[in-house]
């Protein structure tokens, strides 16, 4: 089977992440990671805390801590909700790794050995009050494409149009909020991403066919406006020093890589990190080193990182002239909204992963942001759309099956699997159909369209619903014990078919329902169309146990309850 390498864009280690953060990127790598694995296939899912910049400073200051032992604990922090959710990565590594300062200094060198790298004095930002010069970050001011009032001097959040400090309109420092700001001379190092255009114009044109139209048009639209050399180099205490054997002036005065510069490259960190910790059995080069046909590489990522994988990290990966593994496929998704507006990590805006799993747990929330996923268009969160999805497809058409069937055979045949009755054609149109929904929800898997794919999972369990309200094998015991005792344990097939299929959307969940049966041998990964057709998977005489209420209905009060506590509509 295809290796496959997957990544998710890395979250910021500075806060616990919102719904629309775990929506853009790591939810969906880890749905598709998982359905790859049951697959068959050789999977690694690598994921990383993206530790450097401004905002890890700042955070660390506020807390007063040393910026490292911040770093450490918000790490630890990101990951028990990440566990809480159930995403399976391989490994979650950071950013701070020597794994990753060992490879990003590797690629600078050899940047800088291509002539693809630039020493240059620039004029930049510096603070009298806070006695230093300010990165990009730490200036804040207003934006002067789209009046945004809290714009970085990197990026406008609003706008996401890409900035320089001085661009800023009333700059002001983030440091001490101080106006006194002066522009001075100082050295930094510049990609010359302008030297390695056209081919990365190629490259991304090799891939117009298959990319999503998000990630392809953004990509292009940095093309079109043309690339500029970039400096990849910032004053801050805190990230991957400027190798000293190379640029020793710029590493006496302490400067760092810019994060947008490393960050991309801890994918092959973390891989490293992950080999290290069992190197007889593990070879990170394997899955990104002269790879190009051997592994499937497919990113995760909001549309705001886009430009950084699809233009930036690309022009570094061909400027190094090694056969590093590039990106396949790019899975952008739009934005998540909170009725409407953005969810916001800064404005404390929306639903956070760690406020969610205190309210319920992970798999309501994963089916329902992968059923709502923003791939075509942003789409918009609101209580009243959870509550309605977990109610009519969660409790009433998935658990409210589960639970009828096994407590009602519990009841008229006792704690096993009921013998009698052969199959007939009701029997035949239900295999026909299941195995006709299941190749529909493969096809939608593999091509990575996940609302389609949610889609068709929920067709799959509403044909168990119509099945039983066809046989009504509460009107058949009373006349017929052979023909329930057929309609029960095909139901219960079915139910073992929903554990396997629906695991990568409710892991919990489809664990729950397979352990309802007392096979002694259950490896099944996946669903042939033949078993699919059969409905056999549960023999006759197997015992089972009618487990708890799978997913709880929310009630009219509980989504009051939620308004009050995260707010409703905008007034």
């Amino acid at each position: 089977m295809a290796r496959h390498l997957i990544t998710s864009a890395l979250p910021y280690i500075n806060g616990i992440k919102h719904l629309g953060n775990m929506v853009g990127s790591m939810l969906p790598a880890d749905v598709y990671s998982r359905y790859l694995r049951q697959r068959g296939h050789d999977v690694l899912y690598i994921c990383a805390t993206d530790e450097h910049g401004t905002p890890a400073e700042l955070a660390a200051k506020e807390q007063g801590l040393p910026v490292d032992e911040f770093c450490a604990q918000a790490h630890d922090a990101q990951k028990a909700v990440y566990d809480g959710f159930a995403l399976a990565f391989d490994y979650f590594g950071r950013s701070s790794s020597a794994e990753n300062r060992e490879i990003t200094q590797h690629f600078a060198r050899r940047l800088n050995e291509n002539g693809f790298i630039e020493e240059r004095a620039i004029r930049q930002v510096y603070s009298p009050t806070d006695g230093r010069f300010l990165p990009d970050r730490y200036v804040e001011g207003t934006c002067p494409h789209c009046g945004y009032d809290k714009a970085r001097g990197d990026q406008c959040e609003n706008c996401t149009r890409v900035l320089d400090p001085t661009d800023l309109i009333n700059p002001r420092s983030a440091i001490s909020g101080s106006t006194d700001l002066e522009v001075r001379e100082t050295k930094h190092l510049f990609l010359l991403q302008s030297k390695l255009e056209n081919e990365v114009r190629e490259w991304v044109a090799r891939h117009d066919k298959d990319w999503p139209q998000l990630a392809s048009s953004i990509a292009h639209k940095w093309l079109t406006e043309g690339l500029h050399d970039r400096a990849i180099t910032r004053d801050l205490d805190w990230g991957v020093p400027v190798p000293a054997d190379t640029w020793p002036e710029l590493a006496a005065e302490g400067k760092v890589f810019y994060v947008w510069f490393d960050a991309p490259i801890e994918y092959l960190g973390a891989t490293k990190e992950w080999s290290d910790q069992d190197p007889e059995n593990r070879d990170w080069k394997s899955w990104w080193y002269d790879v190009d046909t051997d592994v499937r590489y497919t990113q995760f990522m909001a549309k705001d990182n886009v430009p950084f994988h699809t233009v930036m990290f690309p022009a570094t990966e061909l400027g190094v002239r090694e056969p590093w593994k590039k990106v396949d496929y790019v899975k952008a998704f739009n934005w998540l909204t909170y009725y409407g507006g953005k969810f916001s990590t800064s404005q404390k805006r929306g639903v956070f992963t760690d406020q969610a799993l205190e309210i319920l747990p992970a798999d309501y929330w994963r089916y329902f942001l992968i059923a709502n996923a923003p791939e075509s268009d942003d789409s918009s969160f609101t209580w009243e759309h959870f509550t309605a999805t977990v109610n009519k497809d969660l409790a009433d058409t998935l658990g409210n099956f589960v639970n009828r069937v096994l407590s009602f055979s519990r009841k008229r045949f006792g704690d096993d699997v009921p013998a009698g009755g052969e199959p007939g054609e009701a029997e035949t149109r239900l295999g026909e159909e299941i195995a006709s929904l299941l190749a529909e929800y493969e096809s939608h898997m593999e091509t990575l369209q996940f609302r389609k794919a949610a889609a068709a999972l929920r067709a799959l369990w509403s044909a168990g619903n119509s099945y039983l309200e066809e046989k009504a094998p509460w009107l058949e015991i009373k006349t017929d014990k052979d023909a329930a005792a057929l309609t029960l344990r095909t139901a219960m097939n079915l139910i073992h078919l929903y554990a396997v299929v629906s695991e990568p959307f409710i892991p919990s969940t489809a664990k729950t329902m397979r352990e309802a049966f007392s096979l002694a041998d259950d490896t099944a990964a996946w669903v042939t169309a033949e078993e699919a057709k059969a409905l056999s998977f549960v023999p006759a005489g197997t015992s089972f146990t009618v487990p708890p209420v799978l997913f709880a209905k929310l009630a009219e009060e509980d989504l009051q309850a939620y308004k009050e506590r995260f707010g409703g509509a905008p007034e």
